[in-house]
């Protein structure tokens, strides 16, 4: 496969240096940048059969192993980007050489809508379009309008959302609405320009996000929620002017913890602010008070805003907390992955996932496609996030980069 030949580069360690670095010590280790090289594809996991423990009858949810229904499905749209985030895509591996997936490789939108229609047949309610930037996907307004015609089990329109940079938002956000999209999700992780340049690292402006926040309200694209992901000595000190910033705009602006996403992005723990020093810094400023989750499964740990008379005032908009390092919520996860060639994946944190675009390929009944992701998700018992925080700093350390060689966000989508 093409894509993951883009992972040679000139200018990657190799494991020996790796294997290093994972013995010294955490104060040295600040200063040591790793990026893992990822020498051939990780193989599909194999479609399972149907097993005892499914539950799942035609026209009924489905739930896994631990008993958690199949709510949401995340689908990336393209492996393209045209940010170069250390986190996500750094420049180090995304570079010039990069040999992105070829057209052929990815699924159509048709197919895409084919799939989206046996995920909703067992339980799917919510779809994101992720990337890469979904925004650079040509033609993206054809697969919202189809999509947008789906319905849930329960005749309910699909809550159809999309998570973007911001890039292309101020040009488009009219026309997604129109074809049917409902909200969007925005990265931005600061407001200083140098700081939120230095962070995309293709010299993008605040202003040009902002605009396109904007254009997404005006155009009924709302509640918007705004994304930021806090790594330690990168952009903590953009905490507070984000907050006041976005504070009575109606926008939930979310704090994402620094994630050991994929195996390219240098991940130490030491670079992860915890949510709970985040929410300490908000509350040193801020009236806050915590709010029920608006549904099963939801990620981010809510906070709404206390008005002047000490009320809590919604118009204000809301904070979250997705904080997947320091207080895993694998017990509550409900969603799927679809990757832009037709990968299955049922974690953030997988490293293999299971192949749909040969089933969507071949022409096999409607049924059929159901009737295997059925069997997949029946049979998933995935629950990283919990066992990083349990397992010992060293087996910890393994986990998040080293042996175990994680899927890329670019690939899977956020």
């Amino acid at each position: 496969m093409a894509t993951w030949a883009g992972f040679f580069t000139r200018k990657i360690r190799t494991w020996n240096l790796i294997d290093r670095c994972h013995k010294q010590s955490a104060v040295s280790a600040v200063s040591e940048r790793v990026i893992p090289i990822i020498t051939q594809p990780l193989a599909n996991l194999a479609i399972p059969q149907p097993s005892s423990n499914a539950t799942w009858h035609h026209g009924q949810p489905l739930t896994d192993m631990l008993n958690r229904p199949l709510h949401d499905l995340r689908i990336s749209v393209t492996d393209r980007c045209n940010f170069r985030c250390s986190y996500c895509v750094p420049k180090e591996v995304f570079d010039n050489n990069y040999q992105y997936l070829p057209q052929s490789s990815l699924l159509t939108f048709e197919e895409i809508t084919r799939a989206a229609t046996s995920f909703i047949a067992l339980g799917v309610e919510k779809i994101r379009l992720t990337g890469g930037e979904p925004l650079l996907r040509k033609n993206l307004e054809i697969l919202i309008s189809q999509l947008a015609g789906l319905q849930t089990l329960n005749g309910k329109p699909l809550d159809l959302t999309l998570t973007t940079n911001g890039s292309l938002l101020a040009r488009k956000a009219q026309t997604l609405k129109a074809a049917g999209l409902k909200r969007v999700t925005v990265s931005l992780d600061g407001l200083d320009d140098a700081v939120f340049k230095r962070m995309n690292d293709v010299d993008f402006p605040v202003s040009d996000v902002l605009e396109g926040i904007e254009a997404a309200r005006l155009a009924g694209l709302g509640p918007i929620k705004v994304n930021m992901v806090v790594k330690r000595g990168t952009n903590e000190q953009e905490i507070l002017p984000m907050a006041r910033y976005f504070r009575g705009q109606g926008v939930a602006l979310r704090f994402i913890e620094y994630m050991d996403v994929g195996a390219t992005n240098g991940w130490r723990m030491n670079e992860v602010m915890p949510s709970a020093e985040v929410l300490a810094l908000l509350q040193s400023e801020m009236s806050l008070i915590p709010l029920n989750p608006s549904q099963t499964g939801e990620t981010a740990e809510r906070w709404g805003y206390l008005n002047d008379q000490g009320e809590h005032d919604p118009s204000l908009g809301e904070l979250g907390f997705i904080s997947s390092v320091t207080k895993a919520f694998c017990s509550d996860c409900n969603r799927a992955r679809l990757t832009t060639e037709g990968q299955l994946y049922l974690c953030l944190f997988a490293t293999q996932g299971y192949d749909l675009k040969t089933l969507i390929r071949s022409h096999g009944s409607a049924e059929n496609l159901t009737q295997s992701i059925a069997n997949i998700w029946s049979q998933r018992s995935d629950r990283y996030s919990e066992l990083r925080s349990s397992l010992p700093h060293d087996t910890t350390r393994e986990l998040a980069g080293g042996t175990q060689r994680k899927v890329e966000m670019s690939y899977i989508g956020g």
